[in-house]
């Protein structure tokens, strides 16, 4: 009898532990940030003006790689498709961003703090020939980080 309480026991801590780790990450799904450009930043189809955007991950729940922008009024801004892609390790918010000698810096790739797995946003092709040529540079935070921290496809 006593080994059936002490599985019992030790099934309930199991269920308790997991349940309440499951609770603890429901509010990242989104990975809202908020970030403000000095100059203007090309993304996938348009320019944004310098100020405060906020990036999220739209339709959490979807499979598709969706990543809304809101003006700092919170109104939509854009809805771009972006692909997965990798850093070495986790840190805090990254943005990588590519300076063409033409126009622009393109936004490149979102990393949310604490994730090894971000958006890279995706551009018309001819484009992306120009970005991977580009000198890139990540940003964490308020410092800028050496583009080696996040890992190539």
């Amino acid at each position: 009898m006593k080994i059936h309480k002490l599985y019992i026991t030790f099934g309930l801590m199991i269920a308790l532990v997991l349940f309440f780790e499951l609770a603890a990450h429901a509010d990242e799904t989104s990975e809202s940030t908020e970030i403000t450009f000095s100059a203007p930043i090309q993304i996938p189809g348009r320019v944004l003006p310098a100020g405060t955007y906020t990036l999220r991950r739209a339709d959490p729940g979807s499979s598709e790689s969706l990543v809304e922008i809101f003006n700092a009024d919170r109104s939509v801004y854009a809805v771009m498709q972006t692909v997965a892609t990798e850093r070495m390790e986790p840190g805090d918010t990254a943005i990588t961003v590519a300076e063409p000698e033409s126009g622009n810096p393109v936004l490149v790739k979102w990393f949310y703090p604490g994730r090894t797995t971000g958006h890279e946003f995706v551009y018309p092709k001819q484009q992306e020939k120009e970005i991977a040529q580009a000198k890139q540079e990540t940003f964490g935070g308020r410092e800028p980080m050496p583009s080696a921290e996040v890992g190539a496809e």
